[in-house]
């Protein structure tokens, strides 16, 4: 315990509860959510673990140091105060990745600049020569966020955004991001304790996180390269001991995970991506237009999709949305189906009632998250239909809740 140190877990909007939930699942102390954010404490193992392991998080920083500053005096002189020899050599490089929200600084990039001077002048006159600046590699990655005059000084653990999983070699056009995708099926209940669709799969990304989620494989397993693989004081034997005991908990699936798609190429790419996850005895996925499929699986099936927007792919957004909505209803019996559209106009046009409204974010565009449950039989579309009435002000009251925390935030 007296090796444990402060963290912050970063995400997205709407996910830091079950983020929260991850990393009390994994051992994390003092877990606090925050708005787009986590702290918690761990030790160096821990860093590692919660790196392999997150599905929810973008980044994970380790704060060194806190200060005030109102002038651009304040900093550097708030920088300088930092010993930077205990992070960083001389022949090393590095990268200063800003935030600013503050009426004293005005540009992120201006910060960085002035911070990165005062890292070089530091080991000049300490050591007579300086490490250089490497956007794109560096073995070294420091977060400086700005709050009014609170400045907060990080090491980024992560490198680059733990989105890369390191398994999508290929993309198609508006491809989902890999925690997006993962957060919004943990969101869905998604546990892998049933059959599991994605009739617009794309290049595949719900598929291969799914699988992931069911057979408890770390979410980034088949990542290359995390930043504290190049500190001073990494342990490689440490992290093979972690890796090879989270390895241990992978558990089998015994139901299915398959994907449609009417594009051939995105067939293609989602089944090179599932080969690289090294997925493929879990996941089936074939050339399908889903509004010309039924259910093809007994029992209850869980769906989960990321259909077009309109943003960058051209489609008659109308008919198409109407169309999602008549395939689930008449083909799709039995069906827990969630789909995440930024197009909240287009919603209005599936003809289902939604029993459950999320709202996320999708980069910067404002989304929604939505369920419709589809019964099985005559009697019980009776019922859904009374149910889908009974539950309408449920569901703006879900939308209103959301709203309202977004303008505390």
């Amino acid at each position: 315990m007296e090796n444990n140190f402060k963290m912050i877990a970063k995400t997205f909007f709407g996910f830091e509860e079950i983020l929260a939930k991850e990393l009390i699942m994994l051992g994390a102390q003092d877990v606090e959510p925050g708005v787009r954010m986590v702290s918690f404490k761990g030790d160096k193992g821990f860093m590692y673990k919660a790196n392999v392991s997150l599905r929810t998080a973008l980044k994970i920083l380790k704060p060194i140091y806190h200060f005030r500053a109102s002038t651009e005096e304040h900093l550097y002189k708030g920088i300088s105060g930092i010993h930077w020899s205990k992070y960083l050599h001389a022949d090393q490089t590095f990268v200063i990745d800003t935030t600013v929200h503050s009426d004293h600084f005005k540009h992120s990039q201006y910060v960085s600049q002035k911070s990165k001077d005062a890292i070089v002048d530091q080991f000049r006159s300490r050591f007579g020569q300086r490490p250089s600046v490497e956007k794109d590699h560096p073995d070294l990655r420091i977060n400086i966020h700005i709050d009014k005059d609170q400045v907060s000084v990080a090491l980024d653990t992560s490198g680059r955004s733990l989105h890369q999983r390191g398994y999508r070699t290929a993309t198609n056009i508006a491809p989902i991001n890999e925690v997006l995708g993962a957060g919004m099926l943990l969101l869905s209940g998604w546990d892998g304790q049933g059959d599991f669709l994605d009739p617009m799969c794309g290049s595949g990304t719900l598929l291969i996180e799914a699988a992931m989620i069911a057979c408890n494989i770390p979410a980034n397993i088949n990542r290359r390269e995390f930043g504290f693989e190049k500190w001073n004081d990494w342990d490689n034997e440490l992290f093979d001991t972690i890796t090879d005991s989270l390895l241990k908990k992978v558990r089998e699936f015994h139901y299915t995970i398959t994907g449609y798609d009417k594009a051939p190429s995105a067939v293609q790419k989602a089944k090179d991506n599932v080969i690289n996850a090294n997925l493929q005895e879990y996941i089936k996925i074939s050339e399908k237009n889903f509004f010309d499929t039924q259910k093809e699986t007994k029992g209850p099936l869980h769906i989960a999709f990321n259909p077009p927007y309109g943003e960058r792919l051209d489609i008659q957004m109308e008919r198409f949305y109407r169309e999602i909505g008549d395939t689930l209803k008449k083909e799709y019996p039995g069906t827990n189906a969630w789909m995440i559209t930024a197009n909240l106009e287009a919603l209005k046009f599936v003809g289902l009632r939604p029993s459950r409204k999320i709202k996320l974010f999708n980069g910067s565009l404002e989304a929604r998250l939505v369920k419709y449950e589809m019964y099985e039989g005559s009697k019980r579309t009776k019922f859904q239909m009374d149910r889908e009435d009974e539950e309408a002000p449920e569901v703006e009251q879900i939308q209103d809740t959301n709203e309202e925390q977004e303008n505390q935030n």
